[in-house]
């Protein structure tokens, strides 16, 4: 019994100490908060390595995938619908947080100052047979509940979570909002790069106070981008529309869709914005 520990205690530190590693997270969010029942899916991927990791959509990884192996043989591939554009950077010597976004169309990047105060508990759970410990933070406006595993030695976890003495299995939100759920985990053979897009253009670096007022801005005119841009035309119906006019038309559309993404993980940022409106 002893021996048999033994070997599985090396074999936990050899299959942890593998400098490339991959996890797999299912992440489920409720957007409208007056709609609690419409529970939303994603699978979200951590890429770990030596001195950084990755974590992002698959749906985005796959959709800039294609775009760039059509690019190569010069075919142009209309880029696969996905819901989460953000791929968030961690910085595992320097312990420092950025991520990439798009609003509008530009892309962002954008470095955030995160200090996560972790209080850890004395309550334990199994996930995936590992044995898991409980851990409490504040962070975006919320509380969050983690469960961690000190067996896999990396500092790590999904979003912007680390700083635990071991990885996040999962996290989360104190009202179900958003939820974390590790589900599969594997070896990389080399150090992972994201497959940018070819056809996109630089991203521009944004301090984060910046950032939270571009974001803010297109939630208010999420077409001024699109101003001076769409010339007047007439379908195939012989319906004629000014520029100005379907820009309105995307608009409302727009604006409806953002209205029901009233529960952002981040949700300190409308609620500070709802303030500053009031005074």
């Amino acid at each position: 019994m002893r021996s048999l520990l033994k070997l599985s205690f090396i074999f936990c530190i050899v299959l942890f100490s593998a400098q490339n590693k991959e996890f797999t997270y299912e992440y489920q969010f409720i957007s409208d908060s007056s709609d609690p029942k419409n529970v939303n899916s994603e699978i979200m991927i951590l890429n770990v390595g030596k001195e950084k990791s990755y974590y992002y959509s698959l749906d985005k990884y796959a959709s800039d995938s294609t775009m760039n192996q059509e690019m190569k043989k010069g075919l142009f591939a209309m880029p696969r619908p996905f819901n989460i554009n953000e791929i968030v950077f961690k910085d595992l010597k320097n312990k420092t947080i950025s991520f990439e976004t798009k609003v509008g169309d530009s892309r962002y990047h954008i470095e955030q100052n995160i200090d996560l105060k972790w209080n850890l508990l004395n309550e334990f759970d199994e996930i995936l047979n590992y044995k898991v410990q409980k851990a409490t933070t504040e962070f975006g406006g919320r509380t969050w509940n983690a469960w961690f595993a000190k067996d896999i030695s990396i500092q790590d976890g999904p979003y912007k979570f680390s700083g635990l003495p071991g990885l996040i299995l999962k996290i989360e939100d104190k009202t179900l909002s958003h939820k974390f759920v590790l589900k599969g985990i594997k070896n990389n053979q080399s150090p992972f790069e994201y497959p940018y897009r070819k056809d996109e253009a630089r991203e521009t670096k944004l301090s984060h106070e910046a950032y939270i007022k571009t974001y803010l801005q297109n939630r208010t005119d999420p077409t001024a981008h699109l101003v001076g841009k769409i010339p007047d035309q007439t379908d195939s119906a012989g319906n004629f529309q000014t520029g100005e006019q379907i820009i309105r038309e995307i608009r409302q559309k727009l604006l409806e869709k953002i209205s029901k993404d009233n529960n952002i993980i981040e949700i300190d940022i409308l609620k500070n914005a709802a303030k500053q409106k009031k005074k």
